[in-house]
């Protein structure tokens, strides 16, 4: 693969200016980078060019003007429509795919882009649009360790990066990891909201209380972690007897309102089965292990 000069100019290619593609363009042109450009739909470039970056006229030319391509469309099944057909063009660069996806096609991309004779590096990346380039954002890469260090300074400042390993599929896995317990906090919210309404508390009342309670509840996090890591469940304090009880209060209570308890009866039949097990002095982390 090519490798880049840290601190010089660097030729990249975005492909694909959607919402993230476009920002992902800008971040690079405000590095002083060259850069091309290309969409299906033409018009969503003008932007980027009044800003100083090229329009390819097709998939090949893009790939061929730059020695990196970010690749940032809708699905996997996308990359491949684009780059299957200009596959030879990819030789000796790196491509780096910030489309979201799953762990087996990225790893089948990873294969396929790097019997091109292409780098390959997936990534995952959690910002919004607005976000990238702020210290809140920061982007997971899984792939070719060689090119994810040649370019790593190039992609800095869209997100503090993080490689989390040479298999290609570690990103969207991390990404499926993370992204679930995003819509663990989303549920959760949604029936505190609910309950809360049956009662008429404005959501936004009831949602100042529980961000204020989330925070200090994210201080268990690491130590449950740690338990989970060693196989260890045992405690002192936060139960499965005490919190199977505490639960099912929850949803008889839930029920009560006249609200619907879809949300939160799997983690009462998770305690359930742990219970059945004798488990019930142990650590509310060994939930974990009902669902291996």
């Amino acid at each position: 693969m090519s490798t880049a000069t840290p601190t010089a100019p660097t030729t990249v290619t975005v492909i694909g200016l959607g919402n993230l593609g476009q920002v992902l363009a800008r971040a690079f042109l405000d590095q002083g980078h060259r850069v091309t450009v290309w969409n299906r739909s033409r018009g969503k470039a003008d932007a980027l060019v009044a800003l100083g970056a090229t329009v390819a006229p097709t998939p090949q030319a893009a790939v061929e003007a730059s020695e990196l391509v970010v690749v940032c469309v809708l699905d996997y099944t996308t990359v491949r429509d684009l780059l299957t057909p200009v596959g030879d063009a990819l030789a000796g660069r790196a491509v780096v795919n910030l489309t979201s996806g799953t762990p087996g096609p990225a790893r089948e991309l990873g294969t396929w882009v790097t019997g091109r004779g292409a780098a390959y590096v997936d990534g995952a990346v959690y910002a919004i649009p607005q976000t990238i380039g702020t210290p809140e954002a920061f982007v997971l890469y899984s792939g070719d360790a060689d090119a994810f260090a040649a370019y790593r300074p190039l992609l800095e400042p869209l997100g503090s990066p993080v490689f989390v390993g040479a298999d290609a599929g570690l990103a969207p896995v991390h990404d499926v990891a993370l992204l679930s317990g995003m819509y663990g906090m989303f549920a959760g919210f949604f029936q505190t909201v609910a309950v809360g309404r049956s009662a008429g508390i404005g959501a936004a009342e009831v949602t100042e209380l529980l961000v204020r309670w989330l925070k200090e509840a994210l201080g268990a996090l690491p130590g449950f972690a740690a338990e989970i890591d060693a196989g260890d469940y045992r405690t002192d304090t936060s139960n499965i007897d005490i919190n199977a009880v505490g639960l099912a209060n929850i949803l008889a209570a839930t029920r009560a309102q006249g609200v619907g308890v879809d949300l939160l009866q799997p983690l009462h039949e998770v305690f359930q089965r742990q219970l059945a097990e004798g488990r019930g002095s142990e650590s509310m982390a060994r939930a974990i292990e009902s669902l291996r």
